[in-house]
């Protein structure tokens, strides 16, 4: 049996400190939390940062340091700093060795390596070697060769083997939610099935129950399956709850694809147990895949951005906004396009009509007010700024039809141009085949502390 405590969705978002407390009692075999994804969108793994602050994640950190101190368990995050680059590994190591010194901790430390080598990807992409999953954009080889920043998804194998090194600290890089759950149960002879099923359910903490903002959760592993057993206070685990987290984030709620082969939760069954509490679940198999596959993620540059907001209240305005906008900008290319230098781009968001879904929302705009906000983008910054300021008198003071009076609506911000700065999106989303599990990985071990 292997109990892994799960004390947040993520590091950086907020640690439960009662919630944590309750799920030391249970006596976990290992701590493990997620440090980031791709939720986010792909800034953070464009620029090789952060998105949450560097000092919430230090304090949380060294509450599950001083957890890890207290029972001698294992310490274990995965995907490092949002993104998982090696800068980032090295960013959360930075702040271990801060908090060690000032805890007074002398510690054994594993970290694992994920990033590739565009230049070096963008030759394997060019030898066949990578394979695309549905919906990956057309490439070449120059495509991913500008990517900033370029990772490997670690599984479960990668993991075990920063654990096997008995650091007491293991810092890795992108890493799937689930490897970092499943890793320990599974090098314990755990049900495999229930060891991936598992670690799913519990990738989020306790996003799995009734109330998901107690965070923390621990899972607890066997020969059989697994059990769910939340630790805030009054919080429940129910068989609709853990059986609906196989929607989230899943393209198919009965399959999971992972390192090494995939999960089908189609025969599994899910029990309320200890005073319908906690959730047993058994039936999940997993099944090897003939080839050892990991999943890559690139980020590149892809132009400046500059943004404008303007606020829209006449009525009669506000009812034909989607008319203004169309006329605007017919108005605006034909006027200006001819003295903008370069490549770009202008979409208009409806904020109080279309801003979330754009041309798929269905309900239409009942305001008193539409928020238009203005978004270009360009080769450089400057560009991206000059057409902002091109498009100005446009979003102020533009009539609906030639002979009435110019309108005036209202800018909440002087000035009105607000720098995003780089714009960066995905490139890769395909699979590399590996020979050996770590072939594609770094790992590392170091002391650190007084």
């Amino acid at each position: 049996m292997v109990k892994v405590l799960i004390p947040s969705g993520a590091l950086g978002i907020s640690v439960d400190p009662d919630a944590l407390e309750r799920g030391l009692r249970m006596r976990p075999d290992i701590i493990a939390i997620d440090g980031g994804s791709t939720d986010s969108g792909p800034h953070y793994l464009g620029t090789g940062s952060c998105k949450y602050s560097r000092a919430s994640v230090k304090r949380e950190w060294r509450l599950l340091m001083q957890a890890r101190a207290r029972l001698g368990v294992p310490l274990l995050v995965g995907t490092a700093g949002t993104c998982g680059t090696d800068a980032m590994v090295d960013w959360l190591l930075d702040i271990t060795r801060e908090v060690a010194v000032e805890e007074g901790q002398s510690l054994r430390v594993a970290t694992l390596a994920c990033s590739q080598n565009p230049a070096a990807t963008a030759q394997a992409y060019e030898a066949g070697t990578l394979t695309p999953l549905p919906g990956a954009m057309p490439l070449n080889g120059e495509d991913i060769a500008a990517c900033s920043n370029i990772v490997a998804l670690a599984g479960a194998e990668q993991i075990n083997a920063a654990l096997a090194t008995g650091a007491e600290i293991v810092i890795a890089g992108r890493s799937t939610d689930t490897a970092v759950i499943a890793a320990l149960p599974l090098s314990r002879g755990c049900h495999p099935g229930g060891a991936w099923h598992g670690a799913k359910i519990g990738e989020c903490g306790a996003l799995a129950t009734n109330n998901p903002a107690t965070g923390a959760i621990l899972i607890e592993f066997d020969a059989e399956g697994f059990t769910v057993r939340p630790s805030g206070e009054g919080v429940r685990a129910t068989p609709l709850t853990v059986s609906a987290h196989m929607l989230y984030e899943n393209a198919d709620p009965f399959i999971l694809h992972e390192p090494g082969g995939q999960l089908d939760v189609r025969n599994a069954t899910y029990t309320a147990v200890e005073g319908d509490t906690s959730v047993r679940v058994t039936g999940s198999v997993w099944h090897p895949s003939e080839r050892y596959t990991v999943k890559l993620e690139g980020a590149r540059l892809a132009g400046y951005q500059t943004t404008s907001l303007v606020l829209v209240r006449d009525r009669r305005y506000v009812e034909a906004i989607d008319q203004w906008i169309g006329q605007l900008r017919e108005a605006f290319e034909q006027r200006e396009g001819g003295n903008i230098a370069g490549a770009y781009s202008l979409e208009f968001r409806l904020i109080g009509s279309n801003a979330t879904l754009g041309a798929l929302e269905t309900r239409r705009h009942d305001a008193h007010e539409i928020g238009v906000l203005s978004v270009i983008t360009a080769a450089t910054q400057q560009a991206a700024n000059d057409i902002a300021k091109l498009l100005n008198p446009y979003l102020l003071h533009y009539a609906l039809t030639p002979n009435e009076p110019m309108p005036t609506f209202a800018f909440p911000f002087s000035p009105p141009e607000m720098e995003r700065g780089g714009l960066h999106e995905f490139v890769l989303n395909h699979v590399m085949t590996l020979e050996t599990p770590m072939e594609a990985f770094a790992l590392d071990v170091v002391e650190v502390g007084p």
